[in-house]
Protein backbone atom coordinates (compact mmCIF):
# COMPACT_ATOMS: atom_id res chain seq x y z
CA UNK A 1 0.00 0.00 0.00
CA UNK A 2 1.36 3.10 -1.16
CA UNK A 3 1.28 6.38 1.16
CA UNK A 4 -1.58 7.89 -1.06
CA UNK A 5 -4.05 5.26 -0.54
CA UNK A 6 -3.18 5.22 3.40
CA UNK A 7 -4.16 9.04 2.97
CA UNK A 8 -7.29 8.12 0.84
CA UNK A 9 -8.21 5.66 3.28
CA UNK A 10 -7.80 7.75 6.34
CA UNK A 11 -9.51 10.76 4.39
CA UNK A 12 -12.95 8.55 4.29
CA UNK A 13 -12.25 6.68 7.38
CA UNK A 14 -12.00 10.30 8.65
CA UNK A 15 -15.95 11.13 7.15
CA UNK A 16 -17.16 8.57 8.43
CA UNK A 17 -15.74 9.02 12.09
CA UNK A 18 -17.02 12.56 11.69
CA UNK A 19 -20.35 11.43 11.24
CA UNK A 20 -20.37 9.32 14.53
CA UNK A 21 -18.69 12.45 16.23
CA UNK A 22 -21.66 14.06 15.37
CA UNK A 23 -23.83 12.13 17.57
CA UNK A 24 -21.41 12.22 20.02
CA UNK A 25 -21.34 16.03 20.11
CA UNK A 26 -25.20 16.56 20.20
CA UNK A 27 -25.94 13.32 22.52
CA UNK A 28 -23.44 12.68 25.29
CA UNK A 29 -23.95 16.14 26.35
CA UNK A 30 -27.47 15.51 27.19
CA UNK A 31 -26.87 12.53 28.55
CA UNK A 32 -28.20 9.99 25.73
CA UNK A 33 -26.66 7.13 23.98
CA UNK A 34 -24.58 7.34 21.17
CA UNK A 35 -25.91 3.84 19.57
CA UNK A 36 -29.47 3.70 19.96
CA UNK A 37 -32.16 5.25 18.49
CA UNK A 38 -31.02 5.78 15.04
CA UNK A 39 -30.40 9.35 14.06
CA UNK A 40 -33.39 11.37 13.89
CA UNK A 41 -34.52 15.04 12.91
CA UNK A 42 -34.44 17.35 15.97
CA UNK A 43 -37.38 19.23 15.02
CA UNK A 44 -39.62 16.88 13.76
CA UNK A 45 -38.69 13.78 14.60
CA UNK A 46 -38.26 11.83 11.78
CA UNK A 47 -35.40 8.98 12.05
CA UNK A 48 -32.25 9.93 9.36
CA UNK A 49 -32.68 7.56 6.32
CA UNK A 50 -29.18 5.87 5.03
CA UNK A 51 -29.52 7.66 1.66
CA UNK A 52 -29.56 10.92 3.42
CA UNK A 53 -27.17 10.15 5.91
CA UNK A 54 -23.83 10.15 4.10
CA UNK A 55 -20.87 12.62 5.18
CA UNK A 56 -20.95 15.65 3.58
CA UNK A 57 -22.57 14.67 0.65
CA UNK A 58 -26.30 14.21 2.37
CA UNK A 59 -26.27 17.52 3.77
CA UNK A 60 -25.19 19.35 0.26
CA UNK A 61 -27.93 17.63 -1.56
CA UNK A 62 -30.43 18.35 1.33
CA UNK A 63 -29.55 22.13 1.25
CA UNK A 64 -28.73 21.80 4.73
CA UNK A 65 -32.36 21.14 5.77
CA UNK A 66 -34.17 18.29 7.04
CA UNK A 67 -36.08 16.23 4.23
CA UNK A 68 -39.52 15.83 6.10
CA UNK A 69 -39.96 19.11 7.80
CA UNK A 70 -37.16 21.74 5.91
CA UNK A 71 -35.94 22.77 9.08
CA UNK A 72 -32.62 23.61 9.17
CA UNK A 73 -29.56 21.53 9.58
CA UNK A 74 -26.53 22.96 11.07
CA UNK A 75 -23.66 23.72 9.08
CA UNK A 76 -21.74 22.15 11.97
CA UNK A 77 -22.71 18.50 10.71
CA UNK A 78 -20.30 18.88 7.70
CA UNK A 79 -17.89 21.04 8.76
CA UNK A 80 -16.85 18.09 12.01
CA UNK A 81 -17.12 16.20 8.97
CA UNK A 82 -14.60 17.23 6.28
CA UNK A 83 -12.63 18.46 9.74
CA UNK A 84 -12.26 14.73 10.61
CA UNK A 85 -11.17 13.99 6.97
CA UNK A 86 -8.77 16.41 7.02
CA UNK A 87 -6.87 15.77 10.39
CA UNK A 88 -6.81 11.95 9.35
CA UNK A 89 -5.76 12.45 6.22
CA UNK A 90 -2.95 15.52 7.34
CA UNK A 91 -1.77 12.54 10.25
CA UNK A 92 -1.44 10.15 7.22
CA UNK A 93 0.58 11.84 5.34
CA UNK A 94 2.86 13.15 8.08
CA UNK A 95 3.32 9.55 9.67
CA UNK A 96 2.22 6.99 7.21
CA UNK A 97 2.88 3.68 8.06
CA UNK A 98 3.63 4.22 11.86
CA UNK A 99 2.68 1.89 14.15
CA UNK A 100 1.10 4.72 16.88
CA UNK A 101 -0.98 6.11 13.62
CA UNK A 102 -4.41 4.24 14.83
CA UNK A 103 -3.77 5.66 18.42
CA UNK A 104 -2.76 9.68 17.49
CA UNK A 105 -6.13 9.23 14.66
CA UNK A 106 -8.22 8.49 18.08
CA UNK A 107 -7.00 11.44 20.00
CA UNK A 108 -7.53 13.56 17.14
CA UNK A 109 -11.26 12.52 16.87
CA UNK A 110 -11.85 12.65 20.11
CA UNK A 111 -9.83 16.15 21.14
CA UNK A 112 -12.29 17.24 18.06
CA UNK A 113 -15.62 16.49 20.07
CA UNK A 114 -14.43 17.47 23.17
CA UNK A 115 -13.66 20.83 21.29
CA UNK A 116 -16.72 21.25 20.33
CA UNK A 117 -18.45 20.72 23.31
CA UNK A 118 -16.78 22.63 25.81
CA UNK A 119 -17.48 25.34 23.54
CA UNK A 120 -20.72 24.85 23.57
CA UNK A 121 -21.73 23.74 26.80
CA UNK A 122 -18.12 24.44 28.75
CA UNK A 123 -17.85 21.37 29.57
CA UNK A 124 -15.76 18.21 29.06
CA UNK A 125 -17.93 15.13 29.66
CA UNK A 126 -15.85 12.52 31.58
CA UNK A 127 -17.58 9.61 29.65
CA UNK A 128 -15.57 11.18 26.59
CA UNK A 129 -12.46 11.92 28.30
CA UNK A 130 -12.23 8.49 30.30
CA UNK A 131 -13.34 6.33 27.24
CA UNK A 132 -10.50 8.53 24.91
CA UNK A 133 -7.87 7.70 27.53
CA UNK A 134 -8.57 3.99 27.39
CA UNK A 135 -8.73 3.38 23.68
CA UNK A 136 -5.11 5.38 23.71
CA UNK A 137 -3.67 3.55 25.93
CA UNK A 138 -4.62 -0.05 24.34
CA UNK A 139 -3.34 1.28 21.13
CA UNK A 140 0.08 2.62 22.29
CA UNK A 141 0.30 -0.29 24.47
CA UNK A 142 -0.41 -2.25 20.82
CA UNK A 143 1.89 0.21 19.27
CA UNK A 144 4.83 -0.82 22.00
CA UNK A 145 4.52 -4.39 21.20
CA UNK A 146 4.48 -4.61 18.03
CA UNK A 147 7.41 -2.23 17.76
CA UNK A 148 9.37 -3.15 20.86
CA UNK A 149 9.63 0.65 21.89
CA UNK A 150 8.85 0.40 25.12
CA UNK A 151 10.94 3.67 26.19
CA UNK A 152 8.00 6.07 24.04
CA UNK A 153 5.63 3.71 26.18
CA UNK A 154 7.28 4.63 29.73
CA UNK A 155 7.64 8.62 28.48
CA UNK A 156 4.01 8.94 27.38
CA UNK A 157 3.80 7.14 31.09
CA UNK A 158 6.08 9.94 32.58
CA UNK A 159 4.86 12.45 30.58
CA UNK A 160 0.61 12.09 31.30
CA UNK A 161 1.55 11.89 34.94
CA UNK A 162 3.15 15.11 34.60
CA UNK A 163 0.62 17.10 33.26
CA UNK A 164 -1.94 15.14 35.18
CA UNK A 165 0.35 16.74 38.36
CA UNK A 166 0.80 20.03 37.33
CA UNK A 167 -3.10 20.83 36.28
CA UNK A 168 -4.46 18.76 39.58
CA UNK A 169 -2.32 21.60 41.63
CA UNK A 170 -3.44 24.51 39.69
CA UNK A 171 -6.99 23.53 39.64
CA UNK A 172 -6.48 22.84 43.46
CA UNK A 173 -4.91 26.46 44.00
CA UNK A 174 -7.85 27.83 42.29
CA UNK A 175 -11.04 26.23 40.50
CA UNK A 176 -11.65 29.40 38.47
CA UNK A 177 -8.32 29.06 36.34
CA UNK A 178 -8.57 25.50 35.65
CA UNK A 179 -11.85 22.94 35.95
CA UNK A 180 -11.38 19.40 36.98
CA UNK A 181 -12.22 18.39 33.01
CA UNK A 182 -9.29 19.82 32.42
CA UNK A 183 -7.21 18.07 34.54
CA UNK A 184 -9.05 14.36 33.57
CA UNK A 185 -8.05 15.71 29.80
CA UNK A 186 -4.49 16.26 30.80
CA UNK A 187 -4.12 12.18 31.45
CA UNK A 188 -4.82 11.73 27.20
CA UNK A 189 -3.31 15.09 26.42
CA UNK A 190 0.37 13.75 28.31
CA UNK A 191 0.32 10.05 27.44
CA UNK A 192 -0.40 11.14 23.37
CA UNK A 193 1.84 13.42 22.62
CA UNK A 194 4.34 11.59 25.49
CA UNK A 195 4.81 8.77 23.23
CA UNK A 196 5.89 11.42 20.83
CA UNK A 197 8.85 12.69 22.74
CA UNK A 198 8.80 15.26 26.18
CA UNK A 199 9.34 18.08 23.26
CA UNK A 200 6.09 17.37 21.74
CA UNK A 201 4.37 17.51 25.52
CA UNK A 202 5.80 20.86 25.98
CA UNK A 203 4.65 22.18 22.67
CA UNK A 204 1.55 20.74 23.33
CA UNK A 205 1.28 22.52 26.60
CA UNK A 206 2.65 25.53 25.57
CA UNK A 207 0.64 26.30 22.13
CA UNK A 208 -2.27 25.46 24.05
CA UNK A 209 -1.56 28.58 26.79
CA UNK A 210 -0.11 30.49 23.98
CA UNK A 211 -3.23 30.03 21.70
CA UNK A 212 -5.49 30.30 24.69
CA UNK A 213 -3.72 33.98 25.61
CA UNK A 214 -4.09 35.11 22.59
CA UNK A 215 -7.86 34.76 21.87
CA UNK A 216 -8.99 35.68 25.30
CA UNK A 217 -6.66 39.25 25.16
CA UNK A 218 -8.11 39.71 21.67
CA UNK A 219 -11.82 39.09 23.00
CA UNK A 220 -11.12 41.65 26.18
CA UNK A 221 -9.60 44.11 23.53
CA UNK A 222 -12.63 43.90 21.27
CA UNK A 223 -15.00 44.16 24.99
CA UNK A 224 -16.70 40.75 23.34
CA UNK A 225 -15.44 39.16 26.93
CA UNK A 226 -14.98 40.16 30.08
CA UNK A 227 -11.86 39.56 32.09
CA UNK A 228 -13.38 37.32 34.84
CA UNK A 229 -14.92 35.23 32.30
CA UNK A 230 -14.34 32.01 32.14
CA UNK A 231 -13.05 30.27 27.95
CA UNK A 232 -13.57 26.54 26.69
CA UNK A 233 -9.44 25.74 27.76
CA UNK A 234 -10.60 22.57 26.38
CA UNK A 235 -10.57 23.99 23.09
CA UNK A 236 -7.15 25.32 23.50
CA UNK A 237 -5.35 22.40 24.93
CA UNK A 238 -7.05 20.81 21.60
CA UNK A 239 -5.71 23.05 19.21
CA UNK A 240 -2.30 23.06 21.45
CA UNK A 241 -2.24 19.11 20.78
CA UNK A 242 -2.85 19.24 16.95
CA UNK A 243 -0.33 21.61 16.80
CA UNK A 244 2.54 19.46 18.84
CA UNK A 245 1.03 16.53 16.68
CA UNK A 246 1.75 17.95 13.53
CA UNK A 247 4.99 20.07 14.16
CA UNK A 248 6.26 18.79 17.00
CA UNK A 249 8.74 15.33 15.75
CA UNK A 250 10.03 17.99 13.09
CA UNK A 251 10.97 20.20 16.03
CA UNK A 252 12.58 17.54 18.06
CA UNK A 253 14.54 16.28 14.69
CA UNK A 254 15.86 19.96 14.63
CA UNK A 255 16.63 20.46 18.19
CA UNK A 256 18.89 17.42 18.24
CA UNK A 257 20.60 18.36 15.20
CA UNK A 258 21.02 21.88 16.45
CA UNK A 259 23.14 20.19 19.67
CA UNK A 260 27.01 19.25 19.77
Amino acid sequence: MSLAVLAVACTLIGLAVGSFLNVVIYRVPRELSVVSPRSACPSCGAPIENRDNVPVVSWLVLRGRCRHCRHPISVRYPLVEVATALLFCGAALRYGFYAALPALLAMLAGLLALACIDLETMRLPRRIVYTLLGVVAVLLLAAAVATGDYRSLWIATACAAAWFLLFYAINRADERFLGFGDVRLALVLGLGLGWLGVTSALIGFFAANILGAAVGLALIAAHRMRRDHPIPYGVFLALGAAVAIFVGPSVHVHLRGALP
